[in-house]
């Protein structure tokens, strides 16, 4: 008698970074991410990436639950701290060096843009030129007090995913800087290291975030063979941009959440207006994110960025 086991329920993740309000751009982001989850009768974890200590602003980790709430996007795990997650990143980190996979880089920023060649167009920023690749992870003993990097050892070839919402992609990571960094000597892990280390460990099986994150999927990928995980459905979305044609800021005011909510506009109304920018209606209907898991369509998320007109209606009658 053959057997079939259901596939696992999806896991999403709602993943704010507290260096300033949330705006409008985030909103959007947050409630294709929490329908996409919601919609497979998945779950959703909340967790706050707060390793940039330079940047971040403990009122904004208050905050982005705040704004969340207010939206309506509720959450059944977390809030996940990652500055309070350090454990798990040195742990692979430590499996990073074991297999020879990082080396310590004492190379300077100005060091890399004076070595690097002209870019490729589709690059991002300056190509790492391996000046420190010969070393091994031992070598670090030797540097003393010197301040270094982790860098990880990108492989030959192209890394290709199917995006939720792109389709198929594929990026060569050595034309996207190289070797990247995955944690400083003293100062903890980098993004990629802790976002690969904190949804392997929370099991999320979807990452849906914003278009200027493409470039990130293929180092992630990598970190997941390297430490012997099976990578995520990444997706994603197209970014809002204000009536200037410019990406949206989190020091821009005006489109901030928190503005929202001290101006009394409806968070229902908000989440109509997205819903529409969204592709998923013809008209303006306030509505909580709950009432659109049934209407929830990928398919017809708009390719090309939302233009955040100033006649988008957030202000009016409820």
């Amino acid at each position: 008698m053959t057997t079939f086991s259901s596939p696992p329920p999806a896991v999403g993740r709602l993943a704010p970074s507290p260096t300033g309000g949330l705006h409008l751009g985030h909103a959007r982001t947050f409630l294709i991410a929490w329908l996409s989850a919601r919609s497979a009768r998945g779950r959703v974890i909340l967790r706050i990436e707060d390793l940039d200590s330079a940047r971040v602003r403990d009122d904004a980790r208050t905050s982005a639950l705040v704004d969340l709430r207010w939206l309506g996007l509720d959450w059944d795990e977390g809030p996940y701290i990652q500055s309070e997650r350090r454990a798990f990143y040195d742990d692979a980190l430590d499996r990073l060096k074991a297999a020879e996979l990082v080396y310590p880089c004492t190379c300077t920023r100005a060091d890399v843009e004076r070595a690097a060649s002209a870019p490729h167009p589709e690059d991002e920023g300056p190509t790492y030129p391996g000046a420190c690749a010969g070393r091994c992870a031992a070598d670090a003993q030797a540097l003393g007090d010197r301040p270094f990097a982790w860098r990880f050892r990108v492989p030959p070839g192209s890394v290709a995913w199917d995006d939720l919402f792109l389709g198929r992609r594929e990026l060569d990571p050595a034309r996207l800087g190289g070797d990247f960094i995955v944690g400083r000597n003293g100062l903890g892990p980098s993004y990629q290291l802790a976002v690969v280390v904190d949804d392997a460990l929370n099991g999320v099986t979807q990452v849906v975030r914003g278009a200027d994150l493409v470039p990130s999927t293929p180092r992630q990928i990598l970190l997941y063979r390297a430490l012997g995980w099976t990578p995520p459905r990444f997706g994603h979305v197209p970014l809002v941009l204000g009536p200037d044609g410019r990406r949206l800021a989190k020091r821009d005011g005006s489109i901030k959440l928190a503005t929202f909510r001290e101006q009394g506009v409806d968070p229902r109304r908000l989440i109509g207006v997205l819903a529409r920018s969204c592709g998923w209606t013809s008209a303006l209907t306030t509505s909580s994110p709950a009432d659109w898991i049934d209407r929830y369509n990928p398919d017809l998320l708009p390719d090309d960025p939302w233009v955040m007109s100033p006649d988008a209606k957030l202000h009016g009658p409820s």
